[in-house]
């Protein structure tokens, strides 16, 4: 078994590792140590987020720094705040018998003048967040004249975030540096580029594969119709009850409409976004860390870098654009060793898509039914009787109540009194899910023309339905619907064809033409299906904007 006495680490740092109770390093801490406690080779680390990359670096860095010097010698680059503190706390752990060491984290939304004046105190490691480091070296408050190492942690999170610019200033404002190491949880072209134009023949590592999501993750998805994504997660919520998770949102007004939605209906959760205040963001994390919340939902740019233990959920409310950005949201639960779940909420034209992610993620994908009412209230009800079972009555003179409560329900049946404290308890859950509907997208059997045989091409084949209607097959008896979105709300066809079809839960094959002009459009539909896409779509709203859809000839 390998040890970190045995990774050739300072005798120091090999009493703090024990004091913590690391007493067998991780694949990634194993691979890299002895690498960089040479000091002068470069290196990529490729591993996913909670697998101990902060003492893969950070214990060789306390291992070369001269802790008589009281300059900066070295620089770990992060992508945000959070992760920031997170770095400066593991490695203040790290250094408990190294007292003479110092570390500094930098970051915006705090006073520059406090950090310039510790930085003039006197440290050997800055911990930096891009923004803010050029900022110091910009005021001329920061020398990295004598920076032996850099770190560029996260680094494919800060390029997402558009932080190139500043990786590639940072590196041509450390020319003396004699190693740069580089961990990434993926290996995007302009990480390859990077490492090409700032790294010497840099030693790759990577645990498990590139780009792949951590084994200890239980992926599922949930088939639904558009229109029911909130009541879906709603569902899930309820259906786990010691949830304790990260629900992702594509925008920051989704993220706060829904916190404000569930709130209001009774759950401990918040919402972090771009719009927030430094302060504010520090007080969701604070309340989310300590447990005051039970979930937190988050854009995905405000969430880079968010490193909590103990996540047992992660929600995808909507999947990402971008697939790669699937691994950094999964990869925040099954940390540390631990079991996760992520979920993600897919209308069934996003399939195609999820499998693309399965691909990447090279994991397998569970289809799960959405749970139903009764589901919901049976596990409510177990959780509840658990909790009761589990109750702690060491604390507190509760024999003193016995008598009085005996004598109070003297009347009453056991199994009286049981229904009222469960009825205290459940009575919302009950009467939430007395009639709630199946939010399950079924499978519909397949028509003839999409059987992949000779026939497609005759008596109906996709070649004469290609003919006969630009979207989907036709019937000949059809009408036309004015609607008063266009392409000025940001539309083209395509996407307006999506839009329709999520709002009102059609196939595809009721559709005909789409004209689309700039203020509005008009869709051709199978006149049975007309009515039923007017009272999905008419008097909605769209970026704040009522829609209004009634039958061309009506106008």
């Amino acid at each position: 078994m390998t040890t970190f006495e045995g990774l050739g680490l300072d005798a120091r740092l090999v009493q703090a590792t024990d004091a913590l109770g690391y007493n067998q390093p991780t694949p990634i801490q194993e691979q890299a140590i002895p690498v960089l406690i040479s000091g002068t080779k470069d290196l990529v680390g490729l591993a996913q987020t909670g697998t101990g990359k902060t003492a893969a670096f950070g214990l060789p860095l306390l291992h070369l720094i001269d802790a008589e010097k009281r300059i900066p010698q070295a620089l770990i680059v992060c992508p945000t705040r959070e992760l920031c503190i997170q770095i400066v706390n593991e490695m203040e752990s790290f250094k408990k018998f190294l007292p003479r060491v110092s570390i500094l984290a930098v970051y915006g939304g705090t006073s520059v003048g406090m950090q310039i004046r510790d930085l003039k105190r006197g440290v050997q490691i800055v911990v930096a967040t891009p923004g803010r480091l050029i900022d110091l070296i910009e005021r001329k408050a920061i020398d990295l004249g004598e920076i032996k190492y850099v770190v560029l942690d996260e680094a494919d999170e800060m390029l997402n975030m558009g932080f190139q610019d500043d990786i590639e200033f940072i590196l041509k404002n450390t020319p003396q540096r004699d190693s740069t190491w580089l961990f990434s949880a993926t290996m995007p072209a302009e990480i390859r580029r990077v490492s090409k134009k700032y790294m010497t023949s840099p030693v790759e590592i990577t645990v498990g594969k590139v780009n792949t999501g951590n084994k200890n993750i239980d992926h599922q998805f949930y088939v639904t119709n558009a229109q029911h994504r909130y009541q879906t997660l709603k569902r899930l919520i309820d259906f786990n009850p010691g949830i304790y998770g990260i629900i992702f949102t594509r925008t920051k007004a989704d993220a706060q409409a829904i916190a404000e939605r569930l709130t209001r209906e009774g759950y401990d959760i918040d919402a972090l976004h771009g719009d927030l205040t430094q302060q504010q963001r520090d007080k969701v994390m604070g309340d989310f860390r300590d447990k005051v919340l039970q979930l937190l939902i988050a854009t995905d740019v405000a969430a880079r870098g968010i490193d909590v233990q103990g996540i047992t959920h992660v929600i995808n409310y909507e999947l990402p654009d971008d697939v790669e950005v699937y691994t950094h949201r999964s990869g925040r639960t099954g940390r540390a060793g631990l079991t996760g779940v992520c979920m993600s909420i897919v209308h069934s034209r996003e399939i195609g898509k999820l499998r693309q992610i399965e691909r990447m993620v090279q994991a397998p994908f569970h289809k799960v039914e959405i749970p139903s009412g009764k589901d919901v209230c049976r596990k409510q009800f177990f959780n509840f009787m658990d909790k009761l079972l589990q109750a702690d009555i060491s604390h507190g003179d509760y024999e003193t109540y016995v008598p009085m409560l005996a004598e109070k329900f003297a009347e009453i049946s056991k199994e009286e009194v049981l229904k009222r404290v469960a009825a205290m308890e459940f009575d919302r859950f009950l009467k939430y899910y007395e009639n709630a509907e199946d939010l399950n997208v079924r499978e519909r059997l397949r028509q003839p023309w999409e059987r992949n045989d000779s026939r497609n091409d005759f008596q109906g084949g996709p070649n004469r339905r290609k003919d006969r209607r630009e979207y989907g097959a036709a019937n000949g008896d059809s009408t036309k619907l004015f609607v008063n979105l266009g392409t000025k709300d940001g539309f083209y066809k395509a996407s307006f064809l999506q839009f329709i079809l999520d709002m009102s839960d059609l196939k595809k094959e009721a559709l005909g033409r789409i004209d689309m002009k700039e203020m509005n459009s008009w869709i051709e539909v199978e006149r049975s299906a007309a009515p039923k896409m007017i009272r999905a779509i008419d008097g909605k709203n769209y970026k704040g904007r009522r829609i209004r859809m009634n039958e061309a000839n009506s106008r």
